[in-house]
């Protein structure tokens, strides 16, 4: 039976409530009306096994006994074995009272061919077999092979999500990568394909299979506004109002930030009014909450950082908390996602949750040209 209910301002309140004593002030952060944790779970890396299945299950269920409380993943995640094992967490969670399913916020995203467990022998076949012959999609459908957000496509890969971590609504759902489409069709077609999905998903809205939407992207928020698959996010909230009107549900959006990826705070790149500013203050003005995916780059900046970027930090005691504490002290990101499938990650890096964000004096000393609002 389906785990009901999405995260509600009370559940959220509720958690948060229960780390009064322990978390630092500002670890929590209310948006969109609901609670968020700083530091939120990704499930992105990993073998297609039961032995990191069972290591995400783990560490999924710990970061959330430790104070984490945003969950992130996407169907083709570990060719949807992400999703079960985010699943199989809250039955866990659940059923040991640990917490209900409306403290916590679920997150997951759409638009890449997820293969079903492992990769299949014969790619062509399973497409056609999957998706193409039973009419979910067709192959004029799929950009560069591998994606697709028609409201055919998208309202099924929803319900495989919902199938897969074993719930009744998803909290976010994120179009993945759409910027993928624009290698394979012009900006006009591929306004009228978001348009569409956009409508697909007000009508997931309107019966309860999810709460908000928005665009897990990748290139498209951080390169210049020439770029071929380059994203405003002014104009999809345009076509979000006319999908769904002023209430639509629009309301995330998903990039990577961190030390060594810091365009959404430098580079004013996104119309905004008649003028050009960063991705950050742009979501801020539209209402719209910033998630950043890859805090630490995969552990690519979680090593041998200098003094002039820890001490700022608070000196932490190892350098990926002090990465993962430069994404969640920026003014404007909400969460800082963390990919962690080890137990041991998860309670080194959530020992955060006790310590506060650095203050906007420490991070204008840390980057002062990068320090543009609080």
């Amino acid at each position: 039976m389906a785990i009901k209910s999405c995260a509600s301002t009370e559940g959220t309140a509720r958690y948060r409530e229960r780390f009064q004593t322990t978390a630092a002030a500002d670890h929590f952060r209310r948006v969109q009306g609901i609670w968020l944790s700083s530091i939120g779970t990704g499930t992105y890396l990993g073998n297609w096994d039961e032995a990191t299945d069972q290591l995400y299950t783990e560490a999924v269920a710990r970061a959330v006994e430790l104070g984490a409380n945003v969950i992130d993943t996407a169907a083709n995640y570990r060719f949807q074995r992400s999703e079960r094992s985010i699943g199989a967490a809250l039955k866990q969670l659940t059923d040991a009272n640990v917490c209900a399913r409306d403290e916590v916020v679920i997150c997951t995203k759409g638009g890449y061919l997820p293969f079903d467990g492992e990769p299949p022998a014969d790619v062509r076949r399973y497409v056609e077999e999957t998706f193409v012959r039973p009419g979910i999609a067709q192959l004029s459908d799929i950009a560069a092979g591998s994606h697709c957000m028609t409201p055919a496509y998208l309202r099924n890969q929803l319900e495989q999500s919902l199938g897969n971590m074993g719930i009744e609504c998803v909290d976010v759902y994120y179009i993945h990568n759409p910027e993928s489409q624009l290698a394979a069709v012009s900006r006009a077609e591929f306004e009228r394909r978001l348009h569409a999905a956009f409508e697909q998903l007000e009508s997931a809205r309107a019966d309860g299979s999810i709460r908000f939407y928005g665009a897990a992207t990748w290139n498209g928020f951080r390169v210049a506004a020439n770029a071929r698959d380059y994203l405003s996010l002014e104009r999809m909230i345009e076509l979000a109002r006319e999908a769904g009107g002023p209430e639509h549900g629009f309301r995330f959006i998903q990039l990577p930030f961190n030390l060594a990826m810091p365009e959404a705070l430098v580079s004013d790149n996104q119309p905004l009014a008649g003028a050009h500013v960063s991705m950050l203050e742009a979501a801020r003005a539209l209402g719209v909450t910033v998630v950043a995916s890859a805090s630490i780059l995969q552990g690519k900046v979680a090593h041998n950082l200098p003094e002039m970027i820890r001490k700022p930090l608070g000196s932490l005691p190892t350098d990926a908390q002090t990465a993962i504490q430069f994404v969640r002290s920026t003014p404007g990101v909400t969460t800082a996602l963390v990919g962690m499938s080890h137990r041991a990650h998860v309670e080194e890096n959530l020992q955060l949750v006790r310590v506060p964000p650095a203050t906007p004096e420490d991070y204008r000393r840390l980057f002062p040209s990068q320090a543009k609002g609080e």
